[in-house]
């Protein structure tokens, strides 16, 4: 991608983290597997029909100088060219590039396999990494995705009307993070280790600056992504894991005010419902800002409306990211997350709240290498979201409530791309917990209950195809 093209990955949610460029090509759009190059084209800052064409680009001959190789080492060159500059991604292989449902229909048709491993040097007796997203087995191989999608984008560059729609079909250990009310559900058994997950089936309808998406799609508020190829860490930030309605069914509008400006605004059953369990609708918006240079993105979204059976319980949360960009290597972004619930039963019926600050550095050393840095902190004042999902039947870990008390995580990682088609993400990772033990279970969140911080190895190996 970028030099190289990956593998074409369709848009899959709202927002990709700067590790990634989109770049528009044909009728639909390619995510682009490059770490820090221009800045990403979001969906959430531009709507789906107002995504110009773009001619391709000559890539230089393979062995042949870059032009734009600022330094005599081949180490430290601008990340346009993959080619001459100490690193070559190769072309990308795509199993369907000529299907007929890409030459007749427009639709394109991809994937990828997600596999990987985390060792825990503490050796919990319970062979749980603790409430850690989503990578949560220790010393154990992980089938995370594996993933094929189907998508066709509603472009209509500004103009005119258009239509699409995409569809993810995901198999692996990830399920347990992404099961949705009657549907997941309705598949496997919960406390399986692996099952089916259906990401997102929605249809879309695009007029002029307008795009309408209908169905079940990825919510507004997160910056880090469900896909595992939209992620720069193999684990996921407390605030992705148990936070955020990261999966909802229901209809949204995207609008492109200005160049700069566009507004989200939809109603959905709720986060993780596939069928309504309250029959009440809650609110998802919001609006993205970008500057005139790109170089500067702000989000602000809000999710409102009752989460409970009884549909009392009624939860505010809001997201606000921002994303800089200071050079073409080094970008920066700021996620912070607040949530309220009145009436939660998991709290005894009293209001509850959680809160979070996430922070992301990205340098690219070359088009093969970059490293990263993510330095979480999570306050869940009264425990009714930090709880260990993926333990749940598994491990005899408590459902909530969960820990009441502030979890940190600091996470550092590299991404090497051997080909287009690959990437390697090994990540050290320090987790602690200061806060009261579970109310449940009188237990700490770490090695089997007996730890306040824990410190993880890992690393895993996506293919697109």
């Amino acid at each position: 991608m970028g030099p190289g093209r990956a593998a074409e990955l369709t848009q899959s949610g709202l927002s990709f983290p700067p590790a990634f460029q989109q770049t528009p090509h044909g009728p639909g759009a390619e995510i682009t597997r490059t770490v820090l190059l221009e800045p990403v084209a979001d969906s959430a800052t531009s709507s789906p029909s107002d995504k110009p064409s773009e001619a391709p680009k000559a890539t230089p001959a393979k062995g042949s100088t870059c032009s734009s190789c600022t330094s005599a080492s081949t180490l430290f060159c601008e990340t346009r060219c993959g080619h001459g500059c100490g690193c070559d991604l190769g072309q990308p292989y795509s199993l369907f590039k000529n299907c007929w449902l890409s030459e007749c229909l427009g639709i394109k048709v991809g994937g990828w396999i997600q596999q990987g491993y985390t060792t825990n040097p503490g050796q919990p007796s319970d062979g749980f990494n603790g409430p850690v997203a989503l990578n949560d087995v220790d010393d154990g191989y992980q089938l995370n995705q594996a993933w094929l999608y189907f998508d066709r984008q509603a472009v209509t560059n500004g103009c005119g009307t258009a239509w699409g729609g995409h569809v993810d079909i995901m198999y692996g250990t990830d399920w347990r993070f992404g099961i949705n009310n009657g549907l997941e559900d309705r598949m496997a058994s919960i406390g399986n280790e692996y099952g089916p997950v259906i990401p997102q089936a929605y249809f879309d309808v695009a007029w002029n600056d307008l795009t309408i998406r209908m169905g079940h799609y990825a919510g507004l508020l997160s910056y880090e992504q469900v896909p595992s190829v939209l992620n720069f860490f193999y684990s996921h930030s407390y605030t992705m894991g148990y936070a955020e309605p990261l999966l909802v069914t229901g209809v949204n509008a995207n609008y492109k005010l200005t160049d700069r400006l566009s507004v989200d605004g939809g109603f959905h059953r709720g986060a993780m419902q596939w069928e309504d369990n309250n029959n009440e609708l809650d609110f998802m918006g919001g609006l993205t800002w970008t500057s005139d240079s790109k170089a500067t993105k702000l989000r602000f979204m809000v999710d409102v409306g009752p989460q409970d059976v009884a549909g009392v319980e009624d939860q505010f949360i809001y997201s606000l990211i921002w994303e800089q960009t200071f050079t073409k290597r080094l970008r920066y972004a700021l996620q912070n997350v607040y949530g309220f619930t009145n009436n939660s039963a998991l709290n005894g019926g009293n209001d509850a709240e959680f809160y979070s600050i996430v922070n992301y550095v990205y340098y690219q050393i070359n088009p093969c290498w970059s490293a990263g840095m993510r330095l979480e902190w999570f306050r869940d004042d009264d425990g009714t979201r930090v709880a260990g999902v993926g333990s749940i039947g598994r491990y005899g870990w408590a459902s909530p409530p969960g820990f009441a008390g502030e979890f940190s995580a600091l996470s550092l990682g590299l991404n090497w791309r051997p080909h287009a088609n690959i990437v390697i993400r090994p990540e050290a990772r320090w987790d602690w917990y200061n806060g009261l033990d579970n109310a449940r279970t009188n237990l700490r969140p770490f090695d089997g209950g007996t730890q306040d911080e824990q410190f993880l190895l890992a690393a895993d190996l996506i293919v697109t195809f």
